[in-house]
Parts: structure tokens; sequence; C-alpha cells
């Protein structure tokens, strides 16, 4: 039996990938027969489209909407991805992969990466990617789903997905509707708000049609027509640390067969991403108009393309930050309404899905407890600022002074929050993930390895194990690992084999 305070109607103000996110996993939820969910958005009105690559947890959330896989990535288009490599960051000829994983296996509940911190002064170690299966595999162009059996170095295997964003949302449009969400064709031209609280009373559609709901989610992009125009919440912005302000996009024809990870390559004021998929690569350039011109960012990122354009190029123009609070009375921002971070850790749609995740387990009623807005509003900016900081080590953890990009970012101020995690693994290697973090240990490890930063020394406990032992299992691991690795599918034949889409041509 349900209570009286039960929501009866959810309004999604917008479509497109955060629209159709927030309408597929409300629906899985929320079958009680009772509650209603209404999806507006105008086909007029494009989307952004550029969030074509992932990371591991949207796993979890395709296991929640019921979604089998194979069908998935078939469906929008998508590979494999297992990682990001990043070129010319440290300095230029300079080369790192950031892997999904973990790296190697703790001895004796030692952290693996602390004997390779202190062996790899000592012996003649590989690279610690050498010691994570998905950087293994990602470099020999292969892949394979994790292995069940936790003692496999196949297990710790990590994946997610390069896909293509508007086939994406067209996929999760007919799993939504399928559930009963109701589309609503129309361009959301004002809103009402209820005089005794403040509270989104209903929105007015260019037809006319007043649409009243309980809970109104705002998905209305940078426009933030909700959270922003009606309801007035500001926008903190982050330009100072993460001065990137502008990308042009454009797609590419495929060459060859696709790699399963995304590039990431250093630019003079910014970067450029190639993310493979199974149709063509999506490809873009991220910089700083402060920096550089439309025009010269332009003419970079068609010079730097792998293959033809397949259409002409899309300039987006942002802001990174966040909302000053994200649920407001009864509207929740999720996706770009809410904040942006640029691509550079493919975080975008990861945010959509942490939002979504956070408003079901904080479910509200028709009461719409304080505390539980409060609650949502500070696990959601603690996320916002943990990837803000994780992007910015990117930049400030460089060797590069070459331009005046380079010189600005090497010697900014940065966070309190970022300089004490640069201090303490600078220290003896720690890294600790704090309360609802997003990056882990190996996620910092990698980054922090890849840009140079190299600890003091090591934690003292790894010198309680013989080095003999010590040094036969970081052998044992690698060798494991390459062979493994060795037997696997190409990212192509297995793509091939379980989930190829049909042909298209761009």
């Amino acid at each position: 039996m349900l209570s009286d305070e039960a929501l009866e109607t959810i309004v999604i103000v917008g479509g497109g990938t955060a629209g159709w996110m927030t309408a597929a996993a409300l629906s899985r939820i929320t079958a009680n027969g009772r509650t209603k969910i209404r999806l507006i958005e105008s086909d007029e009105i494009g989307t952004v489209g550029v969030g074509e690559a992932t990371i591991p947890p949207i796993n979890a959330f395709n296991q929640l909407l019921g979604i089998d896989e194979n069908e998935f990535v078939a469906a929008t288009q998508a590979t494999f991805k297992l990682g990001i490599e990043f070129v010319d960051w440290l300095r230029p000829g300079h080369a790192y992969m950031h892997p999904f994983g973990e790296f190697g296996l703790d001895i004796e509940a030692v952290k693996f990466y602390q004997f390779w911190l202190k062996y790899s002064r000592e012996q003649s170690i590989p690279p610690i990617e050498q010691f994570c299966m998905s950087a293994v595999a990602a470099r020999q162009g292969k892949f394979l789903t994790p292995g069940a059996d936790p003692r496999s170095v196949l297990s710790t295997l990590a994946y997610a997905f390069h896909f293509d964003a508007t086939l994406y949302a067209r996929y999760l449009r007919r799993l939504a509707e399928g559930r009963g969400v109701m589309r609503t064709e129309g361009k959301v031209v004002g809103t009402t708000l209820r005089g005794e609280d403040g509270f989104i009373d209903h929105v007015l559609l260019d037809s006319g049609e007043e649409i009243e709901g309980d809970l109104f989610i705002d998905c209305t992009g940078f426009r933030a027509l909700l959270i922003g125009k009606a309801l007035g919440v500001d926008y903190q912005d982050w330009t100072h640390w993460l001065p990137c302000d502008r990308a042009i996009a454009v797609p590419s024809h495929r060459r060859g067969d696709p790699i399963p990870y995304t590039k990431a390559m250093a630019r003079p004021a910014g970067w450029q991403w190639r993310i493979p998929l199974q149709h063509r690569t999506g490809n873009g350039h991220v910089y700083s108009s402060e920096f550089m011109c439309d025009e010269e960012a332009e003419r970079l990122l068609l010079e730097t393309l792998d293959a033809e354009p397949a259409a002409s190029p899309r300039q987006l123009r942002f802001t990174t930050g966040r909302r000053e609070r994200f649920w407001e009375k009864n509207c929740v921002a999720i996706g770009l309404s809410a904040g942006f971070m640029e691509p550079l850790e493919s975080t975008s749609i990861h945010l959509i899905q942490a939002g979504i995740s956070k408003l079901i387990a904080l479910m509200p009623d028709k009461s719409f407890a304080r505390v539980e807005r409060e609650e949502y509003n500070r696990l959601t900016a603690m996320q916002f600022e943990h990837i803000r900081d994780f992007l910015i080590l990117h930049y400030k953890a460089t060797e590069r002074e070459d331009t005046g990009f380079w010189r600005y970012v090497r010697h900014m101020d940065i966070p309190d929050t970022l300089q004490r995690k640069m201090d303490l693994f600078c220290s003896k290697g720690r890294i600790f993930r704090f309360e609802d973090e997003l990056f882990g240990e190996s996620n910092w490890l990698a980054v922090m390895l890849g840009q140079g930063l190299r600890p003091r020394t090591w934690d003292p406990m790894v010198d309680t194990i013989e080095p003999q032992k010590a040094l036969q299992t970081m052998q044992h691991i690698h060798r494991l690992m390459q062979d493994v690795a060795s037997k696997m599918p190409t990212h192509q034949a297995y793509i091939d084999r379980y989930c190829a889409a049909e042909k298209l041509t761009v």
C-alpha cells in the first residue's frame, strides 16, 4: 500500500542522454502503478552529444536497467574501452596509459604498487602499466570480459564503452517508453512557482499546455531552465583551475580496426580526443579561448585527424564548474544543468548516472524533507570537487613550459584538497580514497606516475617482505598477464563475434 505522500507525477524537462538515462532508470524503480513519468523534449533543440566515452561504473547502471550488453553495444555502434592513453601531457614525446582495473596483486596485505615503487629503482622492472591487465590487453589491441574466478588475473580487468551518444539516447528512449514513460514534444517557454513555498507548480509549453508535477528533473543542459532560470540557483565558475572553455567536435571516417581505448593528445592550448566507434571515429579539440582563437583551434583539429572528416565541425562553449545546489525545492538538476566537467576523464555520463543513483537512494515523497535535499547536495558537491581535483592534476603536474597555456596551468594555485593528495603521494606513495570519491587508488596512481610525480620513498611495510619473494611474485604477475593477453581475441574479433552493429554510412 502506497503512502498518500507518494509522488504521483515526475516531470523530466529535456531529453538527450541525461533525460533518457533519468527516464529509463526511474521507470525501472517506480513501477508502483501510481507514479507517472513524463518527459518533455523538442526535436528542434539539439543536444551536445559529445559524451561518447564512459568509465566502468556504467556497467552497474546498465545492470540496474536490465540491459543486455551485447544488444546495447550493437544498438549504439559501441566499442569497448580499457582506459585512456595520454600523449604529450608530461612533455612532448611522452605517453602513458590510465587503465581501468587494478595494478598487480597485493603481497601479504601490502599494496602491490608500493613494491613497484621500491624495486623499479633497484631492479630492471617493467613500467607500472605492464602490471595492469586492462593496460596489457589495450596495448595488444585485445579484449575479453573479466573472468569470474577471483584467482585469475583476468578478474582484475575492468572496462567501459565508447558509443554514439545520439544512438544511446534513442536506445534508452525505447526502453523507457516501453516501461510507460510518456514523451511530450514541445519547448518549455515558462515556469510557474507556487506562491506559498516557491516550489515549481507547472511548466508552460509553446503549445500553450501547462504540465504540472510533484518532482521536476532539469535536463535542459547549459540553459538550466528550471534550476537556474526559474529557481535562481547560482553557478560556481572553476575556469581559474580548468581554463579550457571551448570544444570543437567532428566525426571522421573509420580507419582500420578500432582500438580498445581513448586517446587524449595534448595540444598547445588544451587537448584533443579520439574515440573509436564501430562506424566512425569521434574527435574533438578542447581548448582555452584565452590562449587560442576558434579558427586556429578548428584548423589544428582538422589537420590532425587520422582520416577524412565525415561531417562539419560543431563548436561548444562551456564554463567548467557546478551549481551551488543541485536539488532546490522540488527540482533536481541532472546532467549539464547541474554542472560541467570537461571530458578529459570521461566523467560527463558518469555524473548523470551518479545524480540519478543518489536521487533513487534519496527519493522524496511530497513532503520533500530538507534533510534529504541537503544530503543529496552534500554528496553531489563532494563528487564534483573530487573529479575537479583529479582533472586539475593532469594540468598541474607537467614539465611543459612551451606555450602560455601550459605555463599558466603548471604554475597556477590549486585547491588545498589536491595539494594534500600530491604531498601525501610524494612522501611515501600513499593514496587514500575519501567517502564517495569516484576515482580510487589505481586511478590516482596511474595519473600521478604518468604526470611525473615520484614519491621520495615507499611504504616501510614493503621492507618487511623478503626481497626475493617480492621480486618473484612481481615477475610471475607480469608473465601471467602477458600470457593471458596473448590468448585473448582481438578487440575487433570480439565485437564481430558477439555484438557487431549493422553497417551504417556516416
